[in-house]
């Protein structure tokens, strides 16, 4: 049975270990996000080109209705809510955009200080 002691884990990890690990990880779930809304679109631009081509030359009034195209506008405003959750913490009111707006503030202020002095 010696064979199979149990080993002491001395092993020290530091806390850059740690953070490299935690970047690591947020990165690969931004990843992930990513390559489910490009297969989403992908599924959607394939299914619905074949929906209006279906539709269109089906239909009687052609392809220049909106039941040819109802599918397309309401599966893609779904899409851009998933773009939306992709990229739109930092689309809209990223850091880049908060650090602008506080900058922005603080010349305010400054100026009305100078202002007043």
């Amino acid at each position: 049975m010696e064979n199979f002691k149990e080993e002491s884990l001395n092993v020290q990890h530091s806390k850059f270990d740690y953070e490299k690990e935690d970047a690591y990880l947020r990165a690969k779930k931004k990843l992930d996000k990513l390559i489910a809304f490009y297969w989403h679109l992908a599924v959607y631009v394939i299914i619905n080109v074949f929906l209006i081509v279906l539709i269109g030359t089906q239909s009687d009034n052609g392809f220049w209705h909106f039941g040819t195209y109802a599918t397309a506008l309401f599966w893609g405003i779904g899409l851009l809510f998933h773009l939306m959750a992709v990229y739109g913490p930092g689309l809209m009111f990223g850091k880049k955009w908060e650090a602008n707006k506080i900058k922005e503030y603080m010349d305010k202020e400054r100026q009305e200080y100078q202002r007043f002095k």
